[in-house]
């Protein structure tokens, strides 16, 4: 097994990646060849692999069982919940999220994707482009990840053709193109045979693009979040009270995007009140600047009212406050969003009451079209709503910052996740239909 040293890790980048697919299209076999060829798989690991395998009556190691952990998974031969691997190459470094692939648990998928720059999106050359294909690519899309690699899978089965890749390329990139995905990369591989996927493929000679590692590897990567929108959503007062900081009064939390300065002028939101930074503790000492993602500690020069769930911002850069959020959204749950629903909003630190006032879209997945006022979201619906919070919320355009352009919806009762939302324009939308008022007291 080769190794990656300290100063090699060092001067490379970091790339977090997602894979999806439907059910058997061979995400984790995929993951699993990535692994193994990169020799980024302990010896003791493989010869787990090899016994579990062999205990199978399989002949050859199991890569998928490289990711697919639970037993839940090994028993019925699919990916359940989101398998993070973390490996290295003397080029890169990579955070991989090997997301589930059938319908029922693409909640996880959502899950994997959200912090990705890249998602590779699986399909079996046998049956081309599916429902859940194209579910992928609307979530890629919907999520603003920057960039999609098609992988056809299974190619040693059609024979290598050319012609079954080509077909399936450009069925993918003409729809993932009208969801607006920036870049898709399309290259053909064969997961349990190894074609394409770190080594190029002796049987597709007609394919002259990059291998699935190499492209990994070269993709640019822009997430230099330190010249975004600075965002410090407040999660914690930190007062310590003691004879040696007797007015200490810190409030802590991780940068979300951007970078704060000591003496910068800062509004703190949603009340308004601006200040200006008097100091910046970073595990436990100070310092003149801090940036994403580090986790620190604000000191403020005027004694304001300042508690979790508030956001620090830069008094030249605050987004707008808003009761009204108009969305595009995931629906994860298995109980249906309804127009009227009462549901708890969490953005960023803070979580506030709300209310679902319209859905005025779905989108149907076959041809892009909207179902107009579809009354409700079903599980894994894509749609648009309008939602009243009781507080007002400093909400920033997804388009600007996936951190605090983004939303959850709650149930209240139980406190399961119902929704992922984002704000801001994805879809068209048709004219408001307003929900019915009633005297719960959950009316804003």
């Amino acid at each position: 097994m080769t190794t990656t040293t300290t100063e090699e890790l060092s001067a490379t980048t970091l790339l977090r990646f997602a894979t999806a697919g439907s059910v058997d299209d061979g995400k984790s076999t995929l993951v699993g060849r990535l692994l193994h060829d990169s020799k980024s798989v302990l010896a003791d690991q493989l010869e787990a692999v090899q016994r579990a395998s062999a205990g199978r009556g399989q002949d050859g190691p199991d890569l998928a069982l490289l990711t697919d952990g639970l037993r839940a998974e090994r028993e019925q031969g699919i990916t359940i919940d989101v398998a993070y691997r973390y490996f290295a190459t003397p080029r890169r470094r990579f955070i991989l999220a090997d997301t589930p692939g059938h319908v029922q648990y693409t909640r996880n998928m959502v899950t994997g994707a959200s912090t990705a720059e890249l998602t590779v999106v699986l399909v079996d050359a046998r049956n081309g482009v599916v429902e859940q294909t194209r579910r992928h690519a609307a979530i890629a899309a919907l999520l603003r990840v920057p960039h999609v690699v098609l992988a056809v899978n299974k190619m040693d089965l059609v024979g290598y053709r050319e012609s079954a890749f080509a077909a399936i390329a450009e069925e993918f990139t003409a729809y993932a193109t009208e969801l607006g995905v920036p870049e898709i990369t399309a290259i053909p591989i064969s997961a349990l045979a190894g074609d394409n996927v770190v080594e190029p493929s002796a049987h597709m000679d007609w394919y002259g693009g990059p291998t699935v590692l190499e492209h990994l590897e070269t993709v640019p990567v822009s997430h230099d979040l330190a010249h975004c929108h600075a965002r410090l959503p407040v999660q914690y007062v930190i007062r310590p009270q003691t004879a040696e900081h007797p007015d200490y009064r810190g409030y802590a939390g991780q940068i979300a995007a951007g970078t704060f300065r000591v003496g910068e002028s800062v509004t703190v939101l949603p009340s308004g009140r601006s200040t200006r930074i008097a100091g910046i503790d970073l595990l436990g000492e100070p310092v003149d600047v801090a940036w994403t993602p580090q986790s620190v500690t604000l000191l403020l020069e005027d004694d304001i009212d300042i508690s979790r769930g508030d956001l620090i911002v830069p008094s030249t850069d605050a987004p707008p406050t808003t009761q009204d959020i108009e969305a595009t959204v995931c629906h994860v749950a298995d109980q249906p969003l309804t127009v009227g629903h009462r549901v708890l909003l969490k953005h960023g630190t803070r979580t506030v009451k709300a209310i679902v006032k319209d859905i005025p879209s779905r989108l149907t997945l076959d041809d892009l079209s909207l179902h107009p006022h579809p009354g409700q979201l079903a599980a894994n619906d894509i749609g648009r709503v309008k939602i009243r919070a009781a507080e007002p919320l400093p909400v920033d355009s997804y388009a600007d910052s996936r951190r605090t352009g983004s939303f959850i919806l709650i149930d209240p009762a139980d406190g399961t996740t119902l929704t992922a939302g984002m704000v801001g324009e994805s879809f068209a939308s048709p004219e408001p239909v307003a929900a019915e008022a009633d005297d719960d007291g959950w009316d804003f």
